[in-house]
Parts: C-alpha cells; structure tokens; sequence
C-alpha cells in the first residue's frame, strides 16, 4: 500500500493533521523564522496599546477639566467629557478605542479638538526624516572611526591615538542626549553663531538636532566596530590575506569590512530603535514639530487620545525597526539567526 493510499484510508482529522505536518516541513526555516518575528510584533503591539490605555486612564486628574481650564463651567466640561466618551465606563471606552484603531481612528485631541490621526499624519515625517537623518550620520561616521580606532590600536606608535579617541567615545556614549544638546546650542549657536538654536526646516536647522541625536550611538556604534575588527584582523585568513601581499585598502574592503557587518548591523538595528525613541528629548530641546514634542506636550495636559496615538507611534517605529533588522540579518547570516531566534 503507498503513502497516498494509507493516508486516504486514515481518518479525515489524522489526515488533515499529516498535512499540516507536511506543510510545516516544507516551511523553510527562514520563513518560520519572519513568522515568529512577526507574531511578536503583533503581540508586542496588543499590549503596548492595553499597557498605554490603562496607565493612562489611571493618572490622577480630569484630562477635560486641564484642557479646559479651572474657570470652565460644569456643563460645558460634562459636555465635552460626554461627546470624547470619557463618561463611559473603562471597558466600554476600551472597546471603543480598539474598534476605532480598526477602522484608522485613534480619536480627537482633548487639547486642540484635532484629529489624532491628522496630527501624526502631519508631524510623523519631521520625526522620521530626523530619526533617518541621525542613523545615517550615526552608521558613516562610526565605520570610518571604528576601523581607524583598531588600525591605531595594534601598531605601537598609534596607541596615544587610539587612547584619545576611545576617550572622546566614552564620553560622548556617558554624556545624555539633552546634555550634549545643550552643549551643542551653547557651543555652535551662541558662542559661534554658526546655527540656529531651535527650528527645523532648512539644512542649518538640522545640524544640530542629528548631531544631538546621533553623536552618542555613534560613539557606541564605533567602539563596536573597532572591537569587532581588531577581531577581524586577528584572523587567519586575514593573515592568509597578508601572506599573499595584497593592498591594505584590498582586505579592509573585501576581507574585513564584510565580517563585521553582521555584529554591526545587530548593534545598529538596536540603536535605530533607541533613536527613534530619542527624537522625544530632541525634538523637545530644539523645538522641533515633530511627534515626540507633541508626545510630552501631550503628556503635560493630560490629553489621553493623544498620548495613545503617539505612544502606538513609537511602538510601532520601534517593533517595525527591530523586525527590518532581524529579516535583513537572517537574509546576511541565517545559521547564527535562526540559531539565536
């Protein structure tokens, strides 16, 4: 009897079962893999939005009365509260909060009476284009410091070198983010006078709000990178490499430089995320109209629809950065990944 004919013969639940077991084996790991990563995220996104919904509705205070104002009469706070569905019970306002975010509607500003959608439809490229921005500085400045920091490190007339540089990246990974923005203000826009201290727009404006952002991952990016390709050059088919007398700039390039692109991208991803989530104090310091200042502005007036949207933003960014990663990773090295996940 084949296969076939003693699988037709089996009863239909064991049937069904042997060919879900089928297609389970013809699953690559790869795509079992980006499944997980994404049952993750949708699961990471459900309890943020619970998480978000629930402490903020637990904070003491009337988010109507704070937007309103103390002087505002009873009945127009009632009225408002009544038309944002703040007089509903708790699990009711839930339920209706969930289905609004099925439909595109994260709910109405208590503060502006704006739509929450329209708002961070508006603000959401000034936070991205500043998140990018502070990546790429971040990425090309840290490969170039990164491989020179090791290349000083194992030639004995380098290592004064290498010493300065590894304590100008201590302390710009010690130094927060707000305090190196301020530094940059005070240095470069009132002692200089080279940028403007606030804004966002032209080319001038940028340059201090990325290099607030993005001077610290890239210091931890670059000793990441230096440690990594001391490694590297340690190898033995670098020396094979050597052995063979060929440029240096050759095996950087083609030797180096591609083994250290899994560990660094790793690392990369992890600080996209904590870029991203940075935006917030950036574009605080520096006025920038972006989701993050509109996020604690939000916070500051109690303004709950608000609060949510940009809370599900920003987890969003973040969950989005680390599945990108995770794929991009399993594509370079997909043993040590799926080993790991």
């Amino acid at each position: 009897m084949t296969t076939t004919q003693a699988s037709e013969n089996r009863p239909p639940a064991t049937a069904r079962l042997l060919q879900l077991r089928e297609l389970q084996q013809r699953r690559s790991p790869r795509t079992d893999f980006a499944v997980r990563r994404i049952g993750r995220l949708i699961v990471s996104l459900l309890v943020v939005i619970l998480a978000a919904f629930f402490l903020i509705h637990f904070v003491p205070g009337d988010p109507v009365r704070a937007a309103l104002g103390p002087t505002a009469p009873v009945s127009l706070v009632e009225s408002t509260r009544a038309d944002l569905g703040l007089d509903k019970p708790v699990p009711q306002q839930l339920l209706d909060y969930l289905g609004g975010l099925l439909r595109g509607d994260l709910g109405t500003s208590i503060q502006s009476g704006l739509s929450v959608t329209g708002t961070i439809v508006s603000r959401f490229p000034t936070t991205l284009s500043l998140a990018a921005l502070g990546f790429a500085v971040a990425v090309i400045g840290a490969l170039p410091i990164g491989m020179g920091a090791a290349l000083l490190a194992r030639t004995g007339r380098g290592r004064a070198a290498n010493s300065g540089i590894s304590g100008v990246l201590g302390v710009l990974i010690a130094v927060p983010d707000f305090l190196l923005s301020v530094g940059l203000i005070a240095l470069f826009s009132m002692w200089l006078g080279l940028f403007p201290p606030a804004g966002w727009g032209d080319i001038d404006n940028a340059v201090l709000p990325v290099l607030g952002l993005a001077l610290g991952p890239m210091a931890y990016l670059a000793r990441i990178v230096q440690v990594e390709m001391i490694r590297v050059l340690d190898s033995t088919y670098i020396a094979t490499a050597r052995a063979k007398r060929l440029p240096q700039r050759l095996i950087l390039l083609r030797h180096a430089l591609p083994n250290i692109v899994t560990a660094t991208l790793t690392v990369g991803g992890l600080l996209l995320s904590g870029l991203v989530a940075g935006t917030v104090i950036i574009e605080t310091v520096f006025a920038i109209p972006g989701t993050g200042s509109t996020l604690v502005s939000a916070v500051g007036t109690k303004d709950y629809p608000m609060v949510q949207g940009m809370v599900l933003v920003y987890a969003t960014m973040v969950l989005a950065v680390n599945l990108v990663v995770d794929l991009i990773l399993i594509t370079i090295d997909p043993r040590t990944t799926i080993a790991e996940g």
